[in-house]
Formats: C-alpha cells, structure tokens, sequence
C-alpha cells in the first residue's frame, strides 16, 4: 500500500475547530467616518495631511493612513509653523484650547470626532451653563476622557474611575451634579459606578439615553453571548483601544477563561489554545475587517474550522463628513 503524501497526511490530522464570530463587531460608525476623513482630505488636498493623535486607536488603519501621505503627530506645535496641510483632529475628541490653538495658528482644520463623543461634550457644557458641576466616568489619561474634561474650565468636571472613586467622592455641592461617561466603558462596570452614584446623591442629573455608545454596547452584548459557548475567545484590536479591551474582561466574566487580545495573526501565542475545540472571535470598535480575516485564516492553517455567525443586533447607523468634504465624497463614490 502507498504512503500517504505529507499534504494528505497534515489535512487528515488537524483537530476540528469549531469558531463563532461575534456580529456586530469591528468598525462603528464613528470610526468609519473618521477614517474616511482622512482618506478624504488626502484625496482633495494630496499629501501631506497632519492628524492630531491615532484617528482610531488601531496601528493597521494609522500605518496605511500614513503611507498613503498622513503624518502623526499629538500636539499642534509638532506641526510647522508654516504649514497650509490640512490638520484633523482624531475621532476621540480634543478639549476645546485645541481649536482655539489651530485658529491662533490660522490653521485649516477638519473636526474627525465622533458625533456621540461630540454629544457628551454638549452635555457637559450644558449642565455646566445650568450651575452644575460634572462628575464623568471614565479612564484617567485617554483621549476621550481629555477631551471632554477640556470643555470646562479646571475644577468643574471630576473624573470617577471606580466604584471605590464614587464611594469616596466629596462633591462641592451634593445636590448640584450631573452625570456623563466616556463612550467606551463597560457597561457593567459603568453601570455598578452609577448605582453608588445615584444612592449617595439622590439629585444627580443622569443622561437620558446612556452615553456608552451603541457600538461599544452591541459588541459587549455579543461576547457576552458568545463567550460562555466557546473554550477560548480572540479580541482584533489594539492594546490602548479602551472599547478592545473591556471586550477581553466581558469576555473572562462571562465565563470565558482564556480570553485575549491580538492586534494581528502575527501576535498570536498558539500555546494559548492547545487543545481547543471551539473558539469565539470579535473586533474592537477601530479594528478592520480584514485583521479578523487574517486571524480566522491562521487557525485554518492549524485547524479544519467550521465557522458561523453568532448574531447579537444589527447596526445601521452611519454618521455625515464634513460638508467641506462631502462633494469630493459623492464623486469618489459614483
């Protein structure tokens, strides 16, 4: 009897691997539309554009931006003094001295935030104008959190990152509070935070419709589905994405243990999922779809995958560009 060739042999012999890809996942409205104004402004004004921080926090979408012509930087003064490049401001948001700065500069610039980080700030500022002072729930040193802190002056916005911070806040006046969050929190986490805060302070002005945007919301809800079902779960995304990685911890409280983030196939430790028969996959919010396919793609090579889709919400939502660059949107895309 022949041999077998090795090809013929490698096939028989790996283990089937049963994957269920989380829907909704990957990119959200916002991210999108912050991606696609800078391909945009690099369409119509050519390169160089200057991007004031990561449009997105995900290192595959900023080097393709930047070998398309977009320079990185994360403060204005790191621009030339003598630039006339477009400069766009990324999808988290800046505190409002950035602006103010650009236009002391007579800098051209294209606001890339997105439209439910810009509806926080509106709030903060709203409540402000009404006497209150602002408690924000968030994670010290992001961006978001930077930027909504930057729409009021020092001392009327506290920052709340733990149920023990809410314990142990010590308002100015207790009855005069209002309440925002950063967008990409964990819901769960977020919501133990504004139990505390609701008990202590009775008078506390929340948001009518939940700040965690819809987006970061879905795909928690979707891992939080797929988790329990699978023997180890994947996050696409990157490491200082917070929506990427509050999708990891939803993933271990939900029952599953081996739950991790990659950004790309390259970065992932195989020892990590020995003998695994089943495996979940999603997205952060900024992370392509094309990364998730490579992933899938490396278990292929190890596995026989049998892939479905385990589908949570659909998403629907898109949001406009900048009316500056809408004509130029309208004929790229005929």
């Amino acid at each position: 009897m022949g041999r077998s060739s090795p090809h013929v042999k490698e096939m028989i012999e790996k283990p089937h691997l049963d994957i269920l890809l989380c829907a909704p996942r990957g990119f959200c409205a916002g991210v999108d539309r912050a991606i696609q104004i800078v391909d945009l402004a690099l369409k119509k004004y050519g390169a160089p554009v200057y991007v004031r921080h990561e449009i997105v926090h995900n290192k595959f979408v900023v080097d393709s931006l930047r070998a398309k012509g977009a320079i990185f930087v994360e403060e204005l003064e790191e621009i030339p003094a003598d630039n006339e490049a477009p400069v766009i401001f990324s999808a988290h948001g800046v505190a409002k001295s950035v602006p103010v700065e650009a236009r002391s500069r007579n800098m051209f610039f294209l606001d890339a935030t997105c439209p439910l980080v810009t509806k926080v700030h509106v709030e903060a500022q709203r409540h402000a104008e009404d006497g209150r002072d602002i408690v924000l729930i968030g994670h010290k040193g992001h961006p978001e959190v930077i930027g909504t802190m930057g729409q009021l002056p020092p001392g009327r916005i506290s920052l709340i990152e733990t149920v023990e911070d809410a314990e142990a806040f010590a308002p100015r006046d207790a009855d005069n509070l209002a309440l925002v969050t950063q967008t990409t929190l964990s819901v769960d986490d977020t919501s133990a935070i504004v139990l505390v805060l609701k008990s202590r302070f009775p008078n506390i002005s929340v948001p009518h419709k939940e700040d965690i945007c819809y987006a970061t919301t879905n795909r928690q809800e979707a891992v939080k589905f797929v988790a329990p079902k699978v023997d180890a779960m994947i996050v696409v995304g990157a490491p200082n994405s917070s929506n990427s990685m509050r999708l990891v911890e939803v993933g271990e409280r939900a029952g599953c243990k081996v739950s991790v983030l990659v950004q790309r196939a390259e970065d992932i430790d195989w020892a990590q999922f020995d003998g695994i028969s089943s495996l979940g996959i999603t997205a952060g919010a900024s992370a392509p779809e094309s990364l998730v396919e490579e992933v899938i793609a490396a278990f292929a090579e190890r596995f026989t995958v049998n892939v479905e889709i385990a589908v949570t919400a659909e998403e629907n939502i898109a949001f406009n560009i900048p009316r500056v660059l809408r004509q130029l949107e309208d004929s790229v895309g005929r």
